[in-house]
């Protein structure tokens, strides 16, 4: 037998996410044709590379809102769960872009450093002006639903990367306009590719042990056990699975022995409390329970394939 607690956001919040991720779909179309043509222009490594993850932030930005529309559609008999999980999905897809656009900036770069080149910095200095003023409206649209959406965050963490090696790219024009170093190109181009290593990472991993359903960190499995095994009536928890299926449900599945046999009423009476104490103290809102009483099999697994 199960149950949910439901906490769906409002059809108004969920358009709003949609229309913030198409401006900044636009935003970033923009900058990335306006670096491409300043890059070549210029010969600025920095500009091409800034419009390489610009570029990469319209696709992810792309990815972002298609896996929005479609954690919204219902679920049907061949598909139970909807696509609740294209979010997450999205959040992986993302920071592994994040990854192999670094890689590929950093191998520019080291290419670059051995063979540096004089660069146009007027362009340089007044296109990163452009990409920061474009990326940072961007961050500031996303900011609020990227702090309880991992998609969101996603989206999020690409445009302030790109706003943060705009100002990068900024700083390299300008010593280049006035003290002729050129190679700092190359230096915050490494710099860069570095940071958004460290940045897809962290997304990488956690977004990768959603979609694997592990248990998810904050939540201790022997601490559930402990405080359903606390109700009388019941003798043991055991076979247990927590996973999260995206950024909203958290779902429990267990088998209950019972010390007593009893009635159906009296199960659905316990059913609600294991379901208040296991969301108020874990946050999980799903709740599956096998009863049991007499069944000759291992109660001392807790945790079982």
């Amino acid at each position: 037998m199960s149950h949910s607690h439901n906490h769906n956001h409002s059809h108004n919040h969920s358009d709003l996410k949609g229309r913030n991720l198409l401006i900044s779909i636009l935003l970033n179309i923009i900058i990335t044709v306006a670096q491409v043509i300043g890059g070549l222009l210029s010969g600025s490594l920095s500009l091409l590379s800034d419009a390489l993850h610009n570029f990469s932030d319209v696709v992810s930005l792309m990815v972002s809102y298609i896996a929005e529309r479609l954690s919204k559609k219902q679920a049907s008999l061949q598909k139970t769960f909807g696509y609740k999980r294209a979010e997450i999905l999205a959040a992986f897809i993302n920071a592994a872009t994040l990854i192999i656009v670094a890689v590929l900036l950093i191998i520019e770069a080291v290419e670059r450093f051995q063979n540096p080149q004089e660069i146009e910095s007027n362009l340089v200095i007044w296109l990163s002006f452009v990409a920061i003023l474009g990326n940072g409206f961007s961050v500031l649209l996303l900011k609020k639903d990227s702090q309880s959406n991992m998609n969101m965050k996603s989206a999020y963490l690409h445009l302030l990367t790109d706003m943060m090696a705009s100002v990068a790219v900024l700083i390299g024009g300008l010593l280049m306009k006035y003290f002729q170093l050129f190679l700092v190109d190359s230096v915050l181009t490494f710099a860069i590719a570095v940071y958004l290593i460290i940045m897809g990472y962290s997304l990488l991993k956690n977004s990768f042990k959603v979609l694997m359903l592990f248990t998810p960190e904050d939540i201790e499995v022997e601490d559930i056990v402990r405080v359903v095994q606390d109700i009388d009536v019941i003798k043991n928890v055991h076979h247990v699975h927590i996973w999260q299926l995206n950024e909203e449900e958290i779902h429990l599945e267990a088998h209950i022995d019972f010390k007593e046999d009893i009635t159906l009423s009296e199960f659905d009476v316990i059913l609600h409390k294991i379901e208040d104490l296991v969301f108020h103290n874990f946050g999980i809102n799903h709740v599956n329970i096998q009863p049991e009483f007499g069944k000759c099999d291992d109660k001392h697994v807790i945790v079982q394939d």
